[in-house]
């Protein structure tokens, strides 16, 4: 029966198949991601990548920014040769072990990145071990204290003190040149006293608690060599700390350490 509104199903068929039938093109990738078809073309393409490219250059950044100033450094072994004489560490002082050296607990970032408020510095001896950096004050050498068999020499004790007074429990940035032959960082180093930047070397060299660093070689002054050997002049004319005693009897702790390392020398012979 023939349907009266319509051509029938057979004739619809027969005339679907007078057609030339016609071939499906491939959609590519950049097609798909089009709202319109005919927006195609190597613009399209390049506003298509461009998150995904954005998204990794943000994220390699990222990387580079956490690797150079923002990675916690956990002790001496693990500074970048490349970061000596081209970073500086910041940290806290959790320890002075001599009058010319102790150790800090780095915190890169500070309190920007929630040091002190939001991420806790640990404070025991058992929290710090292994943690910390060792460093040495560059261009400065303090009295020795008693240590290896040898006597304390005198002011020891006071330069000791003097530098726990002004750096322990303080936030410091130590400018880093190398490591020495006992693994400390050697570094001049800057903490904030009365909201002023002190240079921590120049200021035990002020008070007569150092002298500037007399060895033949190895030396680091961060070209402030001449303004050190200024400051100890005058801390001698005005006779403060070790420069108080006998100018005659006066030794230096240079002098202390080579006369007894040949001590030590003669002792095994």
């Amino acid at each position: 029966m023939v349907w009266p509104f319509g051509a029938s199903d057979s004739s619809n068929r027969a005339h679907e198949d007078d057609q030339p039938k016609q071939q499906k093109r491939p959609i590519s990738w950049a097609d798909s991601l089009s709202s319109n078809p005919e927006d195609v073309g190597p613009l399209a393409a390049a506003k298509a990548w461009a998150p995904m490219v954005g998204f990794s250059l943000v994220g390699l950044a990222a990387l580079q920014l956490y690797a150079n100033y923002l990675r916690r450094i956990p002790g001496a072994a693990y500074v970048r040769p490349n970061f000596f004489r081209n970073r500086s560490l910041f940290g806290k002082v959790t320890s002075v072990g001599d009058g010319d050296n102790f150790h800090l607990f780095h915190t890169p970032g500070g309190r920007a990145v929630g040091w002190g408020w939001l991420r806790k510095v640990p404070e025991t001896r058992k929290e710090l071990k292994g943690r910390t950096i060792p460093i040495r004050i560059a261009a400065i050498d303090a009295p020795e204290g008693a240590h290896f068999g040898k006597p304390a020499q005198p002011y020891a004790a006071e330069a000791l003190q003097w530098l726990r007074n002004y750096i322990l429990h303080r936030n410091v940035r130590a400018y880093i040149y190398k490591t020495d032959q006992y693994e400390r960082i050697v570094a001049t180093v800057y903490v904030r006293r009365f909201l002023l930047r002190k240079n921590v070397g120049l200021e035990m060299i002020k008070a007569g608690l150092a002298t500037v660093y007399e060895a033949k070689s190895g030396g680091e002054y961060g070209g402030l060599e001449e303004r050190y050997k200024a400051a100890e002049a005058k801390a001698r004319r005005k006779r403060r700390g070790m420069w108080a005693g006998d100018p005659k009897a006066f030794e230096s702790p240079r002098e202390y350490k080579t006369r007894w390392a040949a001590t030590q020398q003669d002792k095994t012979q």
